[in-house]
């Protein structure tokens, strides 16, 4: 609890990080051992200071180590990365968060060496998966902090292609049940790359 006053006005509660392994060893299949456990999507609509996504990343983290070879580590865990979004409507715990995901997977990183650094494509790219995956805003409104309609996007792998991936905007709005289709027309962009999604190339670019 960071203050009484933000319980009080927001309902603010952190999940102890006991509690947060025993509700993530229900879904262990998964995030660990599943078939194409690497893609399966995970959202946090109250994310706090980023406890559950930093959790998810770092059991998906160590079941690639475990069972990928080493040479894909560095495409798989933004691919890990980009399966993961979240919610949060308080400034310091959407900052919070996303520092927390993004030093989740640096020091996996750290630990067996990748060689790269904050200005590396690989650095870039997974900021920038966690700053368009993790939005500040209100997921009872559905509008992020700026009152527009949140947004987030599909990380599609390209078939054939390894490590290419395809970027596909929708809205919060059309997972709700009974919402229809999301016919709204967002901007399209160009296969390229996981390690190059910070360069944002539009298909007709």
């Amino acid at each position: 609890m960071k203050s009484r006053h933000r319980v009080k006005t927001y309902g603010e509660v952190f999940t102890p990080r006991h509690m947060v392994d025993r509700m993530l060893d229900l879904v262990r299949d998964e995030l660990e051992t599943g078939p194409d456990f690497v893609g399966k999507t995970f959202l946090e609509p109250a994310a706090g200071d980023g406890n559950f996504l930093v959790a998810i990343l770092r059991r998906k983290l160590q079941a690639i180590q475990k069972r990928l070879p080493a040479d894909s580590w560095a495409s798989e865990s933004l691919f890990a990365v980009s399966s993961i979004y979240g919610i949060e409507l308080l400034e310091d715990n959407h900052a919070d968060a996303k520092e927390a995901m993004l030093a989740e997977f640096v020091g996996f990183h750290t630990r067996h060496r990748t060689a790269f650094g904050p200005g590396t494509d690989m650095a870039r790219a997974a900021a920038f998966l966690i700053d368009t995956n993790v939005i500040r805003g209100n997921t009872l409104t559905g509008l992020d902090w700026r009152g527009n309609e949140i947004q987030f996007s599909w990380w599609t792998r390209v078939p054939g292609r390894p490590g290419m991936v395809q970027r596909e905007p929708f809205s919060l709005a059309s997972l709700r049940a009974n919402s229809g289709f999301d016919f709204t027309v967002y901007d399209t962009y160009a296969v390229c790359p996981i390690d190059k999604v910070h360069e944002e190339v539009r298909a007709d670019g």
